[in-house]
């Protein structure tokens, strides 16, 4: 598609320059997509999933389509699995879904990608406006609690992007998730425009808005099933491995030097075992927690980690022939009851953003208490290992 003399005209920060400067006619050379672009490093080429600029009456607006483009795909999966998601963020503004005009709503979302491309695949057949905020590439909801995805960003969005010339209604739609981070009187105060939470589920947005924006008792409940539970595993596994493994290394190398026999006879005797002690730790953590979450003992994210990880460091204990009859084998068996739970009560709070369980509040308490216990019982676990060995 070609594109001629357009101005990419993207809503201000509250600091950014006047509008009217931003306003100005852009150089020829000037690329008209230029901040619509997802980097090389993101999602293997450098195609744009803004298609076209469009005139609006306040000016040039980018363009979406709600269906995604295999560049979409890629970055969606690699985002999944960890790689490069604290960056995987859209231009905050102003953009068009479909056609919209002057009636058509205005449904407020985040700028982490993923957030985005959510929304627009759940309206094919729908003419909005969406309206990003800059959460610094965070979710909505995780956003709201961190305070990106929060009243004052949302007031300089609206004012900096000129949305009262744009519709002529004055209603923002704004998701459920991100309402603990938004004052809706004050928004209504500072910008004329009346906050209506939609439903949690993007899913929900066709029936919600064909239903006059109300939202059924249902619209309103958060449910966390297996599936959403599953699909947050690559996301936390894969880095916890990666941290992981020079662990692995490290316990492998010295367990040659914690024994009175020769290196590499106790290398060998020892360090397989260690290694396959920090993977259960981690498959506990990481694997079993976001699975079996409404099960596990306890409300605590650490609580339920520590079960997981009790679960697991009972089969090991058996499986890897650790001798109980002897002194050091009971001691080595006592070493792996500490560090496996600990490891895993510590991975399983990285997913306490993601539930329905856990508030902000609630979530740094549980830091504050649980994160020297974690550390304490995985380094004093890791002492009572060398010392098995010494003894051994």
């Amino acid at each position: 598609m070609k594109i001629e003399k357009i101005q990419p005209v993207m809503t201000p920060d509250c600091c950014s320059a006047p509008s009217s400067i931003l306003s100005k006619p852009a150089p020829p050379n000037l690329d008209p997509l230029k901040g619509y672009r997802q980097p090389a490093s993101n999602v293997f080429s450098s195609e744009i999933f803004v298609k076209e600029m469009v005139d609006t009456p306040i000016g040039q607006v980018p363009r979406v389509e709600s269906a995604f483009t295999r560049v979409d795909r890629r970055g969606a999966l690699r985002s999944r699995i960890g790689a490069f998601r604290m960056h995987y963020a859209v231009t905050p503004g102003v953009y068009a879904l479909g056609r919209p005009g002057q009636k058509s709503p205005v449904l407020v979302t985040a700028n982490y990608k993923l957030s985005f491309d959510h929304l627009r695949s759940r309206l094919p057949h729908t003419d909005a406006w969406i309206l990003v905020l800059d959460t610094k590439g965070i979710n909505v909801w995780c956003a709201a609690g961190k305070g990106t995805f929060g009243t004052q960003e949302l007031i300089n969005r609206v004012l900096g992007a000129q949305l009262g010339n744009l519709v002529e209604h004055r209603k923002l739609i704004v998701p459920q998730l991100g309402a603990p981070g938004i004052s809706a009187h004050h928004v209504e105060k500072e910008t004329g425009f009346r906050v209506v939470f939609g439903p949690v589920e993007a899913r929900d947005l066709p029936a919600f808005l064909d239903g006059g924006q109300k939202a059924t008792p249902q619209m309103r409940r958060k449910e966390f099933p297996l599936r959403e539970r599953a699909v947050l595993i690559p996301i936390e596994l894969l880095p916890a491995l990666r941290a992981m493994i020079p662990l692995s290394i490290i316990l492998f190398v010295l367990s040659g030097l914690a024994s009175t026999s020769g290196y590499l006879e106790s290398a060998l005797n020892f360090g397989p075992r260690a290694v396959l002690g920090v993977l259960f730790a981690t498959i506990a953590g990481a694997v079993l927690v976001p699975l079996a979450l409404p099960f596990l003992p306890g409300r605590a994210f650490s609580v339920k980690g520590l079960w997981a990880g009790l679960l697991f460091a009972l089969p090991f204990v058996f499986l890897t022939g650790i001798d109980l009859g002897i002194w050091p084998g009971r001691l080595e068996a006592a070493a792996w009851f500490l560090f496996i739970p600990a490891v895993s009560a510590y991975l399983a709070m990285k997913f306490t953003g993601a539930s329905t369980y856990t508030s902000v509040s609630g979530v740094r308490k549980e830091i504050r208490w649980a994160l020297p216990l974690e550390l304490g019982g995985a380094a004093f676990g890791l002492l009572m290992l060398f010392a098995s060995y010494l003894v051994g």
